[in-house]
């Protein structure tokens, strides 16, 4: 899943990136307004944490320009006005949610995570299963036969998305796209670094071996 955060204010930025990115996001980030526009009028994010008091253009200007070009991505407003008239401007402007400043870390996390369920008209499971594996994302826990996976949050990443395309390839694109928060670089080998890492922890000591590359694709999970 791939956020975009809108958001001037250098240290409420980081908080929000960085606690993101922990809990497995790609996370993509806007100092400005006019900056924040740009990519979101560009890029298919899953979500836009957006801060309405930004340089160059307003987020509620901004806003309104995003839904005038059709752009759907949700929309959680973060703001200092806390009161009902502001929330009904934000809301009224094309915003999803709204979320007042200060805030909890977690708050932030449960309310995307509800955006992104409500967009994808999904109901987000709280554990994944896919060949032999069983994931809890609430936990960040992995285990393989009752025994247990310890991940670090990008392998952690990419088995989560190797796991909800089970049978199915996933190419280096997709892995750079939502693994990571930049865009895909042919002359990179960090996904293959990544893939080498997973590998070790989630097929070491198994003779069935589930992560297998398709050559010139990509890679799938399946047994055998």
């Amino acid at each position: 899943m791939r956020i975009l955060v809108i958001e001037d204010d250098s240290k409420i930025a980081a908080f929000v990136v960085n606690g993101l990115k922990q809990n497995g996001f790609a996370v993509d980030h806007a100092a400005d307004g006019e900056q924040g526009l740009a990519m979101a009028a560009t890029l298919p994010y899953d979500t836009i944490v957006l801060d309405l008091m930004l340089p160059k253009l307003d987020g509620l200007s901004l806003l309104r320009q995003l839904r005038q070009e059709k752009v759907r991505s949700p929309v959680l407003i973060l703001s200092a006005k806390a009161s009902v008239d502001d929330r009904v401007k934000g809301l009224q402007a094309g915003g999803d949610d709204y979320l007042t400043k200060p805030f909890a870390f977690t708050e932030l996390l449960a309310r995307v995570q509800a955006l992104i369920r409500r967009a994808t008209h999904v109901v987000e499971p709280n554990t994944l299963n896919a060949a032999g594996i069983s994931m809890d994302l609430l936990g960040r826990e992995v285990t393989r036969a009752g025994r247990r996976i310890d991940l670090q949050s990008r392998e952690f990443a990419l088995l989560e998305l190797l796991m909800r395309h089970p049978g199915r390839a996933v190419t280096k694109t997709m892995i750079m796209e939502h693994v990571w928060d930049y865009s895909f670089d042919p002359q990179t080998n960090v996904v293959d670094v990544l893939v080498h890492r997973l590998r070790s922890k989630v097929d070491k000591d198994f003779d069935v071996k589930l992560i297998h590359t398709i050559r010139g694709v990509g890679y799938v999970l399946k047994p055998g």
